[in-house]
């Protein structure tokens, strides 16, 4: 499994699009970095920025933004709601998936280093990445700010940085470094202008104060909304749910004659503690993700994941889910065709009759995404009677009867690729003879990938035929593959005839 690493840091400007445009180029700019979300507040003058990948491309593209910053932004000249004490104020690293929280310290550490060392800007580790208990909450670390850490950091030997020089840069000040679960940026806004009902409303949920053990909040105007907002940061949502913070941050409120406006969520936020809110405020009885349409429709892991578990010695997944593959890029590549024809000029003739298969094809390409990962389950079942006991004769009659029952299951799914694959087929033919000529080739190519999925599922039904006891089932399914497999030749066929006219 690829090791894939979130990174998210805290820039203090949010009123000028264009710097931090720069430093999302930056961060583009490394190969191997997925930039997934930036939010910019006004009032709190900071932004944030998500990006993931690889550890060493993270790790790069971390230092080539806090040096961008460093270039482009002046604390001096800074103002805004939001505590900081740095133009990159703090940049935490998220393992999300093959990576481990060792690793993504020993990251924190080579980045807070590297920043010290090469960009004279002194650092500390915060979170789990921290050195001492005392630096483990950010909020401690920053204490005081910008102004005020400029004279503690040199006299006070217990604000001296973990990397660097004991005296903030000039201009960039000092940056935090630091390793963390997923958090949740969620601001709650209330209906006054009293900053002080929002402070105390902060105060009754932030741990520190006797709150929740994984909130933290603070109190700030929001002039540009002329309201107040508590302001949250949510460190673990499996243990402290983002309703149960809501609801007491709307009752603390009522306490004072003020109603709750709107909430946010700043940057991005796990499925999980949406589906946690979901389950509570509709009283949702067993609810389980799998029930969420988006979730039985996307793999649950990328291409590279899921190339390298196709690669490994495990049985699952393989050639089924392979060939599932396939029909999904063919039925993408024609569904292109479709889109780069339907509309366009000297194409009108064909424009609606396109449009109409285009939109019949949509739902098929998430079909064939969904029986990737159901012919991988159908063969784990396999797998399991095979495992079944076989010490008595009444062991092994029930364990061959199991075998072949899962070995049907097995079968289905690959005979339903198959079919999918020439369904789409027939219903792509008004694309290959009508579609944008000068994407022919992709119909092309479509149709390659369509053959090879029906191709690639029937041996895979092929090979489970072998172990089924009920041979009138077997023998009628071969039978019905026959018939499929001449009419996909003929189409396969005609449509690369066609492909190789309109080429000429």
């Amino acid at each position: 499994m690829r090791k894939i690493v979130e990174c998210v840091p805290n820039f203090s400007e949010g009123r000028r699009p264009e710097v931090i445009e720069k430093i999302v180029n930056v961060i583009k700019s490394v190969n191997g970095v997925a930039m997934l979300d930036q939010e910019m507040d006004g009032d709190h003058n900071r932004a944030v920025i998500s990006f993931v990948g690889e550890p060493e491309a993270v790790l790069d593209a971390a230092f080539k933004a806090v040096k961008a910053a460093s270039e482009l932004i002046d604390l001096n000249q800074h103002q805004g709601e939001h505590p900081r004490m740095g133009a990159t104020d703090v940049v935490p690293f998220v393992p999300i998936s093959g990576a481990t929280v060792e690793e993504c310290i020993e990251m924190a550490k080579r980045l807070a280093k590297k920043i010290a060392d090469e960009l004279s800007i002194p650092t500390y580790l915060y979170e789990l990445a921290a050195t001492r208990p005392d630096r483990v909450d950010l909020a401690q670390i920053r204490r005081g700010e910008f102004e005020g850490l400029r004279e503690a950091i040199r006299t006070d030997p217990e604000r001296a940085p973990d990397f660097g020089r004991p005296e903030l840069h000039s201009t960039a000040g000092a940056t935090v470094v630091g390793v963390r679960a997923p958090l949740i940026a969620y601001n709650v806004n209330l209906a006054t202008t009293d900053l002080k009902i929002a402070e105390r409303v902060a105060k009754a949920i932030r741990f520190r104060d006797g709150g929740f053990r994984f909130t933290k909040a603070l109190g700030f105007e929001v002039k540009e909304k002329g309201c107040v907002q508590v302001s949250i940061n949510m460190t673990d949502y499996t243990k402290t749910p983002l309703y149960r913070v809501f609801e007491t941050v709307k009752r603390e409120a009522a306490r004072w004659g003020v109603n709750v406006i709107e909430s946010e969520i700043v940057g991005l936020v796990p499925q999980g503690a949406l589906n946690a809110s979901a389950r509570y405020f509709l009283q949702l009885n067993s609810f389980k993700k799998d029930q969420i349409l988006e979730n039985r429709l996307v793999p649950a892991k990328g291409l590279p994941d899921f190339l390298n578990d196709l690669a490994s010695s495990a049985p699952t997944p393989g050639g089924g889910s392979a060939a599932a593959l396939n029909g999904a890029i063919g039925v993408a590549l024609m569904t292109m065709v479709a889109n780069l024809t339907a509309g366009k000029k000297g194409y009108e003739e064909f424009s609606d009759e396109l449009s109409a298969v285009r939109d019949r094809l949509l739902p098929l390409r998430e079909r064939f995404v969904s029986l990737i990962d159901e012919d991988a389950e159908s063969f784990k079942k396999v797998m399991a009677a095979y495992k079944l006991p076989k010490m008595t004769e009444a062991d092994k009659q029930e364990r061959s009867l199991a075998i072949s029952d899962a070995l049907k299951v097995a079968a289905e799914t690959p005979f339903r690729t198959m079919k999918l694959a020439l369904d789409v087929l027939k219903l792509s033919k008004p694309i290959v003879e009508y579609g944008n000529k000068s994407s022919i080739t992709d119909a092309g190519v479509g149709t390659m990938n369509l053959d090879a999925c029906f191709r690639g599922a029937r041996l895979n039904v092929l090979t489970n035929l072998a172990g089924i006891k009920d041979e009138a089932w077997v023998a009628a399914k071969r039978e019905t593959m026959d018939e499929m497999a001449s009419e996909l030749e003929a189409t396969v066929k005609e449509y690369t005839g066609t492909v190789a006219r309109r080429m000429a």
